[in-house]
C-alpha cells in the first residue's frame, strides 16, 4: 500500500511520514484491495482555533469505492489518530453492510471527486456603481455573503443498497445518487440511530 504525505501551510518530517505508514498500515485488516492513501495535513494560522489548529484529511484509493475522513486536533498526531479511527469505523460499517447483504452484486464506486472553490471572475460596476461579480454560475451582486462551492462527479445508477454502502465509506451523513430502479435523482440521509431517509426527484 503507498501512503503519500503532502503539508498544505506546514512542513511535514520524515520521521512523520514514517509515523504516518506505520499507523495506516492497520487499514489494510479492514480492506486488503487499498492501493493507496492520500494524506493532506493542514494547518490553520487563526489563533482562535488553536484546539483544532491542525487538520488531517485521509483519502484511501482501492479497487472499490473511495474512503475519506478527516479530522482537526491540536497537533498532528491528534488529528491523524482521529481521522484514522473514522475511517476504521468507516470501514466497519461498510463491512457489515457487506454481510448483511452477502450474494448481492458487487458495484462499482462512483468514488468522492474533491471540492474546490470554483473560479472567481473579476468584479465589474454598473453605471450606478454597484459591483457584480461572477462565482461559478451565478451574479453576485454587491457584497453579499454568499459563498458558492461547485463539486460534481459521473453519476452511476445504483440500489440504494449500494448507496447507503457508498454513505459509510466516505463517512457523510447524505449521498447523493441516481437511483437504479426509478432512474430518478436520490438522496439518502441518515436519521436518528441507524435509521435513514431517502429523498427523490420527479423528472419531467
Amino acid at each position: 500500500m503507498e501512503v503519500v504525505v503532502t503539508g498544505r501551510h506546514c512542513e511535514v518530517s520524515d520521521r512523520f511520514r514514517e509515523h504516518v505508514s506505520e499507523k495506516l498500515s492497520r487499514l489494510e485488516k479492514h480492506d486488503h484491495r487499498i492501493m493507496r492513501v492520500q494524506v493532506e495535513v493542514e494547518l490553520e494560522k487563526n489563533p482562535r482555533q488553536h484546539d483544532r489548529s491542525t487538520k488531517v484529511e485521509l483519502t484511501a484509493f482501492s479497487k472499490g469505492p473511495v474512503i475519506r475522513a478527516e479530522a482537526a486536533a491540536e497537533d498532528k498526531m491528534g488529528a491523524l489518530d482521529l481521522a484514522l479511527d473514522k475511517m476504521q469505523a468507516q470501514m466497519r460499517r461498510a463491512a457489515d453492510r457487506r454481510r448483511v447483504h452477502k450474494g448481492r452484486n458487487a458495484h462499482v464506486g462512483v468514488g468522492e471527486a474533491l471540492a474546490s472553490l470554483p473560479e472567481v471572475e473579476d468584479a465589474s460596476a454598473d453605471d450606478e456603481g454597484v459591483v457584480e461579480r461572477k462565482v461559478g454560475p451565478i451574479t453576485v451582486t454587491g457584497d453579499g455573503p454568499l459563498v458558492v462551492r461547485e463539486k460534481s462527479h459521473t453519476a452511476i445508477a445504483m440500489t440504494l443498497d449500494q448507496a447507503l454502502y457508498e454513505m459509510e465509506l466516505v463517512g457523510h451523513d447524505f449521498y447523493l445518487f441516481v437511483d437504479k430502479e426509478s432512474e430518478r435523482p436520490s438522496v439518502v440521509y441518515r436519521r436518528r440511530g441507524y435509521d435513514y431517509g431517502v429523498i427523490s426527484l420527479e423528472v419531467d
